[in-house]
């Protein structure tokens, strides 16, 4: 391991706004600054941070101190002072760890170790992809406690490899400590690419450069369940991205899969990836903005037994709320004139301000408006290394909804 730097932190006390203090009660893990109305001294990226209440000035909870973000506390306890040390984030990685046991006694060896928020490390990811750990951070007040929280994720994974991602923000902070961007910093890397499995289906992740952690994890079980719904079907993959939905179909004896997205270089990894695996049927890519390229598709008369459609997020901010809703709609309504007679509409969304329930009124209102008749066989949500928790509903932003049309 290289020598992560020792930051030295300090302890601060604060009293919050009523509102405030009753949503850190509540355990929600973010104090905005205008909730600050009493700080004892001033802070530094990572300073541990105790909120007392207001009126009993008994111990509420404690966090870590963000000067470069609105939310400028991340709250990691509640309840009874603790102190942050080794043996605190041990437990807790444990802790998480024990969560994902079920999904790795299937024929996995990739997956989401630490979610962040829901998992008691706000602004903080790691992944897994085989024996390669990649930790993402997407807030500087982790850079402290990297040398004692690191040893314990690769112990308690196994992994004999760890990379460093920094979301742009932190890259942008005022001091990085010399950690850089796609950096190893443990074991050592002989590719980029790294080679993993997701439910016996063969997948790789360019942990250096792909985009967040290498890949995307969250969707594995939709990916593994359109798989087993593909055999012997035509299937169309919009949004492919590196082929998750194709490579899980063509797997599974799909006759002929069609994977469109705007970039492709995508699309030469959703080829790459499938030809990790044994497949039968026909693998066929678009390079193609979605919208336009389902249109073509529509005038050219085409139709799919199966029609997936997984947009990015078309709504990073409160503002974007509207234009998410109007796009979901559309593409609805084009998935709903390609989906053959009988077959499997599955729309996607991984907007969190867009709400499950509105989201799925809107692809089924489409689908009306198509004048088709349907069954919901199934609206689902988070997979298990990604939980949501009740006090962090932020938190929950993937749902997907399985159409049977007439």
């Amino acid at each position: 391991m290289i020598a992560l730097p020792k930051i030295p932190t300090k302890v601060i006390s604060v009293k919050l706004r009523p509102k405030a203090e009753r949503m850190v009660k509540r355990r929600h893990p973010w104090v905005f600054e205008d909730s600050i109305v009493k700080q004892s001294i001033e802070a530094n990226s990572g300073d541990v941070v105790v909120i007392y209440d207001n009126k009993k000035n008994k111990f509420l909870a404690c966090g870590l101190y963000d000067p470069y973000s609105p939310i400028k506390i991340k709250l990691l306890h509640y309840g009874k002072p603790a102190k942050l040390d080794s043996d605190f984030f041990k437990n807790r990685i444990e802790s998480v760890y024990a969560i994902r046991k079920e999904l790795l006694e299937t024929d996995t060896n990739s997956y989401r170790f630490i979610y962040g928020e829901a998992d008691g490390f706000p602004g903080f990811i790691a992944d897994v992809y085989a024996d390669v750990l990649v930790v993402k951070l997407y807030s500087a007040i982790w850079f402290p406690y990297l040398n004692i929280i690191l040893p314990h994720l690769i112990e308690i994974s196994g992994c004999k490899t760890a990379v460093l991602r920094l979301s742009r923000n932190v890259q942008k902070s005022k001091n990085t400590y010399e950690l850089k961007e796609g950096q190893i910093i443990y074991g050592k890397l002989d590719d980029n690419v790294v080679l993993f499995k997701e439910h016996g289906v063969n997948f790789s992740a360019n942990v250096i450069y792909g985009h967040k952690t290498g890949y995307f994890l969250d969707h594995r079980e939709n990916r593994r369940r359109v798989g087993e719904l593909s055999k012997g079907k035509s299937v169309l993959d919009v949004f492919s991205y590196a082929g998750g939905f194709s490579v899980h179909a063509l797997a599974n004896g799909a006759s002929e899969v069609t994977s469109l997205d705007i970039s492709a270089q995508a699309l030469e990894m959703a080829v790459q990836n499938g030809k990790l695996n044994e497949y039968t049927g026909t693998h066929k890519t678009m390079a193609i903005d979605a919208f336009v390229g389902l249109h073509d598709l529509i005038k050219q008369g085409k139709t799919f037994d199966v029609v997936v459609i997984d947009p990015p997020s078309f709504a990073k901010s409160a503002k974007e709320v509207d234009k998410a809703i109007h796009s979901y709609s559309r593409l609805a309504r084009l998935g709903t004139s390609l989906t053959a007679k009988g077959g499997l509409l599955i729309l996607a969304s991984c907007s969190s301000r867009v709400l499950a329930d509105n989201f799925f009124d809107i692809c089924e209102a489409e689908i009306q408006n198509g004048s088709r008749e349907f069954k919901v066989l199934d609206n689902t949500y988070h997979d298990s290394d990604h939980p949501v928790i009740d006090s962090f509903p932020e938190g929950a932003y993937l749902k997907c909804g399985y159409y049977k049309l007439s």
